[in-house]
């Protein structure tokens, strides 16, 4: 735990930015949308703040304010002090002074923050010749160092990648490296962990604690993850539609909270388990030796193509009413595997639904057993047609499989299917941009539910929402299974939800499954090291700060 003695020096440490009566207003279609709603904030020097709460709650927009960097129809007043300046006053020249070199900012997704076009290496040298003014041979010299001090492995070759060669996690360093490049007073850190693996999360989490020590900066944390915030912050600020509830020394928060928002966010972690089918139950979907192998490369002068195993041999067998969550690292073949089992990807092997044999199966032969095998993805917002209405998307699967059904009785089943996921079925003329991330994915579900489906693949469903949010999208999804004996092939890296939902675990390193069984025995005597460090990376992103 944090020493005291830490704990008042931070109170005694200068103030460096100080929030004052800030408000966030936006101009929308629908009139004025007030996101914050006259906060205070204090952040001294270096200490780290964690800026908590759910989507929508104003974490976000209020360090977008601060740094000026709000939409065109957006508007912040208020006062925002940093060393003696107001940033909301600031001219575009003066504010260039300050962004990027004495407050810099990481974002959750590296992949949209760094330009394609571009190797890393000039990404780096770029802002600290403009803030620095060195020349090129020493601004190199500068990103260089910058790469060994993230931990990114042979930087002088990696300075030469671009984004899409490297993995999440190298991205994520390097944008750190880029936030760190002009020696910031603070760091703002927008959500940087979630999009991560849990093994990748502790180690950048690690990162940012043993960055903080050598360079003494601040740090504002802006996050749902309450997990992390809690070893990692020293003050909290917990958020709820555009107001602080709640502030404190993190310690004391988590040991006494005293606001009902903050004591509903504590108990959002997913829990409970899921018990196992019986032993007679029929088997709906099985995979033996099923392999998939991509070509990368290759062709016309481009030399002999690399032959990638993302699957290799893998063998199971999904029962009615059952629930395998499939675990492992970004790249392990855990979606492929998922795919190929749907016939969505061209695979070797045997893969059996029912007493049919489809491992050969065309898009014509499979297309009438579509509407019994459904694929729920990680990001509803990305899989859902900005262009059709909710009730468009959830009955567009019945126009392909139940063509007899007229208009009304396909309304009608829309109607049917978001009761049964919770939403208001009069929401079914709306589009949807009009729902919260939580609500598209009861969506996405609904879209699945209402073909009647026997098998369910749910690649990272829960992984993009908040965890109250996870919370209710779990439980709902149990809901489900309990009342039409569903089966489900539930793959994530959060191992919190994992556990919560299946009652059997395949851990894939590589293309291979190097541990399975009862979820219970994987989760409480874990027998291969991969799995005991993906184990002990879920425990460690929770308690790393406890050492640091």
């Amino acid at each position: 735990m944090r020493s005291t003695r830490k704990t008042a020096d931070m109170a005694a440490s200068e103030t460096i930015l100080s929030v004052k009566d800030l408000r966030v207003r936006f101009q929308t279609l629908d009139g004025t949308v007030e996101a914050v709603k006259g906060i205070n904030i204090k952040v001294n020097a270096g200490e780290t703040v964690a800026v908590v709460g759910e989507s929508g709650s104003g974490k976000s927009q209020t360090m977008m304010a601060a740094m000026n960097l709000l939409s065109s129809n957006g508007e912040a007043t208020g006062h925002v002090d940093y060393r003696g300046s107001n940033l909301l006053t600031m001219t575009k020249s003066e504010l260039n002074k300050v962004r990027g070199r004495k407050i810099s900012m990481i974002f959750q997704e590296p992949m949209t923050s760094l330009d394609p076009l571009y190797t890393i290496g000039n990404q780096l040298i770029e802002p600290i010749r403009r803030h620095r003014g060195l020349s090129a041979a020493a601004a190199r010299e500068e990103a260089l160092k910058l790469l060994r001090l993230v931990h990114i492995p042979d930087p002088e070759r990696r300075m030469k990648s671009y984004p899409h060669e490297m993995s999440g996690g190298q991205r994520q360093r390097v944008m750190i490296a880029m936030a760190l490049a002009n020696d910031p007073d603070i760091l703002i850190a927008d959500e940087p962990t979630t999009a991560l693996d849990v093994t990748i999360q502790a180690q950048i989490l690690m990162l940012l604690a043993e960055l903080q020590r050598k360079l003494g900066m601040a740090i504002v944390f802006i996050t749902h993850d309450l997990g992390i915030v809690r070893r990692f912050a020293d003050r909290v600020y917990v958020m709820r539609q555009g107001e602080v509830v709640e502030e404190g020394e993190a310690e004391a928060l988590f040991a006494n909270p005293q606001h009902a928002y903050t004591k509903m966010l504590l108990a959002a972690e997913p829990t409970g388990t899921k018990s196992p089918p019986p032993a007679n139950a029929p088997v709906l979907l099985e995979g033996r030796n099923v392999e998939v192998v991509f070509k990368i490369g290759g062709g016309f002068l481009g030399g002999e193509p690399l032959m990638l195993r993302a699957v290799d041999k893998i063998s199971m067998r999904l029962k009615r009413n059952q629930t395998i969550g499939i675990v492992g690292e970004s790249g392990s073949g855990k979606s492929t595997l998922g795919r190929a089992l749907l016939r969505l990807l061209p695979s070797d092997g045997v893969i059996r639904f029912g007493d049919r044999d489809i491992s050969q199966a065309d898009k014509q032969t499979m297309r009438p057993l579509r509407h019994e095998l459904q694929l729920v993805f990680q990001d509803p917002f990305g899989s859902l047609s900005p262009r059709m209405t909710v009730g468009q998307i959830i009955t567009e699967g019945l126009l392909v499989h139940e063509p007899s059904l007229t208009s009304k009785q396909r309304d009608q089943r829309a109607v049917e299917a978001l009761r049964e996921v919770g939403l208001d079925p009069n929401a079914r003329n709306r589009y949807p941009h009009e729902f919260s991330g939580g609500q598209r994915q009861r969506i996405a579900i609904a879209r699945a539910m209402i073909l009647k489906p026997k098998v369910v693949v749910l690649d990272e469903p829960t992984s993009a929402l908040d965890r109250s949010v996870q919370k209710q999208i779990v439980e709902l999804l149990r809901k489900l299974q309990a009342d039409h004996e569903l089966s489900y092939l539930f793959i994530s890296h959060d191992l919190a939800v994992v556990r919560a939902m299946a009652d059997y675990i395949i851990v894939m390193k590589q293309g291979k499954i190097v541990e399975e069984g009862p979820t219970e025995e994987i989760f409480g005597n874990p027998r291969e090291a991969y799995t005991q460090t993906l184990m002990n990376a879920a425990i460690d992103s929770k308690r790393f700060r406890a050492s640091a």
